[in-house]
């Protein structure tokens, strides 16, 4: 990193894996001087990985990236760059973050981390060893309206939470036909909905309420074949027609009884968890319904940009009322100029890159971290636990998170 005379801090950038998500990152970190001038922050888009040559030349000639290389390693010896963005598909999580701990370089990954608890906590261990600040993928958080449900809860606006309802629904594999691709094979991905959405959703509770200490979990795979889809090809919405079959190893569906820790703000709220990648009907419910004894609020990730909020038996109007985001809630401001002009899904991925390169440069700590994570893989294991012994299984509570906790 180097500093220009105006002030500007210029910070090099490396992408690993530049497939759609890859693709967002990038564009991230370009938008962050158009959202958050105040920042004094350039991203200097320096070197990407992708072993598929198009999509190397891509990298380049598309998102504006120095050079290109077939190898990951080659982005991490790379001294020009100063952060790296892990986009690679989940079984390749932890080796590179892992190395990229090693190599020195601050790092923004997607979840899971690792394929359960154990990988996740070599690559914690690895950064905490390294001193890298790492920032993870939980980009539902970064919703204004999330923002203000955490607001409402810490303050006491809903009063004693009783209780947490939230579901993570979404259709991409509804349909028989679709791709077994590496999500699907518990090699390649580990868990199957578990990771893929619980692990948000878990993340979204432990970040508005407060850690989760224990729960008790039941899954299910609907479908127990699909047609395989080679690697490196298509991508998971993808159906195939007259494809091979091939046994799908991991969970299409998981539901969690949960009771949040004696330390958390939300400390004796319970509360049921569910998760399914082959709903039919939802595109992407992905929601949470918090209730307290003075009132209640929910969200949709389909409705983002809103937080329907109830107050008590004493209000004039005891039902829901639709909040609209609004300039001054959590960072909407930043990307509209008023209530009923939308933010979409890449705006969180540009808080997301705001918070890492702040914490990158030691300012404000507001970044979701490995800690956090881990914390989420330990809930996911715990639930893994649960549905194979049928009982309730604890999850311990970990420090250095940004869970919601009594301070």
């Amino acid at each position: 990193m180097q500093t220009t005379e105006d002030g500007t801090v210029e910070i090099g950038v490396g992408l690993i894996s530049v497939g759609w998500m890859g693709q967002l990152h990038s564009r991230a970190y370009a938008n962050l001087r158009y959202a958050y001038p105040d920042l004094r922050v350039r991203p200097r888009l320096v070197h990407a990985a992708d072993p598929v040559q198009a999509r190397a030349e891509e990298a380049v000639s598309v998102l504006g990236y120095e050079r290109a290389s077939a190898d990951y390693q080659a982005v991490l010896d790379d001294p020009e760059v100063d952060v790296v963005s892990i986009c690679a598909p989940n079984f390749l999580h932890a080796e590179i973050g892992i190395a990229a701990a090693r190599a020195g370089k601050h790092f923004w990954i997607e979840k899971p981390v690792g394929r359960g608890e154990a990988e996740t906590r070599a690559v914690a261990e690895a950064a905490a060893e390294a001193g890298v600040v790492s920032s993870i993928g939980f980009n539902y958080r970064h919703a204004p309206a999330i923002e203000y449900l955490r607001e409402l809860v810490a303050d006491g606006t809903l009063g004693r939470i009783t209780n947490v309802r939230g579901q993570m629904f979404a259709d991409y594999s509804a349909d028989p036909r679709g791709a077994l691709s590496w999500r699907f094979v518990r090699g390649l991905a580990g868990s199957g909905v578990l990771g893929d959405l619980m692990g948000h959703l878990v993340d979204l509770v432990q970040y508005t309420l407060g850690p989760i200490a224990e729960v008790n979990a039941v899954t299910s795979t609907v479908y127990t074949e699909r047609p395989e889809l080679p690697m490196g090809t298509g991508t998971h919405f993808a159906v195939v027609e007259d494809g091979e079959m091939k046994p799908v190893e991991n969970e299409d569906y998981a539901g969690m009884l949960v009771r949040l820790a004696d330390g958390a703000v939300a400390a004796g709220a319970v509360g049921t968890l569910e998760a399914s990648r082959v709903a039919v009907g939802p595109r992407a419910s992905y929601g949470i319904e918090v209730y307290g004894t003075a009132g209640s609020a929910r969200w949709d990730f389909e409705r983002l940009n809103e937080l329907h909020v109830a107050g008590g038996r004493d209000t004039e109007y005891p039902g829901y009322t639709r909040v609209m985001a609004y300039p001054g809630m959590g960072d909407f401001g930043r990307f509209q100029p008023g209530a009923g002009t939308s933010m979409g899904y890449d705006d969180l991925k540009v808080i997301e890159a705001k918070k890492f390169v702040q914490a990158v440069l030691g300012r404000e700590l507001r970044n979701s971290n490995i800690q956090d994570a881990l914390s989420a893989a330990q809930v996911i294991s715990a639930a893994e636990r649960s549905a194979a012994g049928r009982g309730w299984e604890p999850s311990a509570s970990l420090t250095g998170t940004t869970a919601a906790t009594r301070d």
